[in-house]
């Protein structure tokens, strides 16, 4: 008896707490400290003032050497994405899906409004992970080789054209240099 009082006793405190259980798709959730998300996920504030969510901190899935080079956004990835993503929801027209905080049909953020690098890891979640997009009922959906691509490119640093021996890792461009773009040493 006093292990089933502590049982509930024990998930009431967590219930009450604001302990999370572990949900399919929990990225893009609220939250307001890590707590709240599971333990594959990370509170963040993507962009100031939307809120904190849930954001996967790596992705699972194919590491980028199992099937070959880490596929680019120029060559792969951006076909696939014109293809089942971008026509009347994700691009410049948004009237299938309402959000205007993002775009597909672009690599970089411009302005306010992210782009499919910053995205990178939420695309690899709902195209790979867990496939909830683009949705059942649309007419044009990515073959699993090509959701496989979006996974790999997403997990290998979701590289630009011919940028994958050097990934995009969000900082400031190296201008092409092999030193990271550091500045002159003088010789």
């Amino acid at each position: 008896m006093n292990r089933v009082l502590s049982s509930l006793l024990g998930l009431c405190a967590a219930l009450t707490t604001g302990c999370t259980i572990d949900a399919p798709d929990f990225t893009g959730k609220s939250c307001a400290a890590a707590a709240d998300c599971p333990s594959s996920h990370s509170c963040v504030a993507a962009r100031p003032g939307e809120g904190r969510t849930c954001e996967l901190l790596q992705p699972p899935g194919v590491t980028p050497t199992e099937d070959g080079p880490v596929p680019t956004w120029c060559k792969d990835v951006q076909p696939i994405l014109a293809a089942s993503c971008v026509d009347s929801c994700h691009g410049e027209v948004t009237d299938g899906s309402g959000k205007t905080d993002f775009r597909l049909d672009r690599y970089e953020t411009v302005g306010a409004v992210a782009g499919a690098k910053d995205r990178a890891s939420r695309i690899q979640a709902r195209a790979f992970e867990l496939p909830s997009m683009p949705p059942s009922y649309y007419d044009v959906q990515p073959t699993e080789e090509q959701r496989a691509i979006l996974d790999r490119w997403a997990r290998g640093g979701a590289p630009f054209c011919d940028d994958v021996a050097n990934p995009v890792d969000g900082g400031t461009p190296d201008s092409g240099t092999p030193d990271g773009g550091a500045p002159d040493s003088g010789r």
